[in-house]
């Protein structure tokens, strides 16, 4: 059975696969939240709570979000899926947000986390 795709399973699964705890940075923005390499210090994901109409979708409800580097050449054929979107507030050639609305499955995220983890690692 596949586990709900939700901020909280995220930041556990982070939290047990790469001792990831998650860093509250912004006192205006509470909710958002940091995962990064213990490392080199770079993130790999960030988790956020937006209105989704800041994502470019005419619907005026908050939702939790997921932004997390990609192979570049992944970016496109994600973005025609449903609940990815172009990354908010991260660079758009390198990054894409997920919606953690139950859109995208938890094993695929779980992926694209994985993923995102192995992008940002220290490069000999």
């Amino acid at each position: 059975m596949d586990r709900q795709p939700n901020r909280e399973s995220l930041l556990q699964y982070a939290k047990e696969q790469y001792r990831t705890d998650p860093e509250y940075l912004w006192k205006k923005s509470p909710h958002h939240a940091v995962l990064r390499r213990q490392d080199n210090q770079k993130w790999y994901a960030v988790v956020m709570q937006v209105p989704k109409n800041n994502l470019g979708l005419n619907i005026d409800e908050i939702n939790d979000i997921l932004t997390i580097k990609v192979k570049p050449f992944l970016l496109g054929s994600l973005q025609q899926k449903p609940g990815f979107l172009a990354a908010y507030h991260m660079n758009k050639e390198n990054w894409t947000t997920i919606l953690l609305d139950g859109s995208v499955s938890y094993n695929e995220i779980i992926r694209l986390i994985d993923m995102s983890y192995d992008l940002v690692k220290k490069h000999k």
